[in-house]
């Protein structure tokens, strides 16, 4: 019977041994200048609700370089271009960020992000005929941007941008 308990132990230990000897690229992967944005734009949001603008540009600056890169690698990505549009736009320069949303709607027509916050630019620009065809295209979509959306031209919400 000693012998069985022996032999077990001695398998458990030379067992346990084998899996600590794992694979570390997985731990170095490395992470996408999108995936960079994303985090910089969730931080840039932070500051800007505590009031911190200075910052929250800095952070929105940093984003949109990181974004230009990752459309330069992997061009005509539809989430990439929305982060584009929202960077830049957030940047102060809306005609450009116009640029990013139409050609992102351009290979997804009905991307939900897009098509709000284009409609969110509209309304910043007085062009509020053109943010209603935004809202039309995300009435069927039972998404939290169309509530946002017709919120803001309802004007019982205010545009955070």
């Amino acid at each position: 019977m000693k012998k069985i308990i022996y032999t077990l132990l001695i398998i458990i230990a030379l067992t346990n041994n084998s899996f600590s000897a794992g694979d570390s690229s997985s731990s170095t992967a490395k992470i996408s200048n999108y995936t960079k944005a994303k985090n910089l734009i969730k931080t840039a949001k932070k500051y800007e609700k505590k009031g911190k603008t200075e910052k929250a540009q800095k952070k929105y600056a940093k984003a949109q370089k990181l974004l230009l890169k990752s459309n330069k690698k992997k061009p005509l990505q539809a989430n990439t271009l929305n982060y584009l549009g929202f960077t830049t736009r957030k940047l102060g320069d809306y005609k450009k960020g116009e640029e990013f949303y139409l050609q992102g709607l351009q290979i997804e027509p009905n991307h939900n992000g897009i098509n709000e916050y284009l409609g969110e630019l509209y309304i910043v620009t007085n062009r509020l005929d053109l943010a209603k065809e935004r809202l039309a295209i995300l009435k069927s979509c039972n998404c939290e941007e169309y509530t946002q959306l017709r919120e803001i031209i309802n004007g019982t919400k205010k545009s955070k941008y």
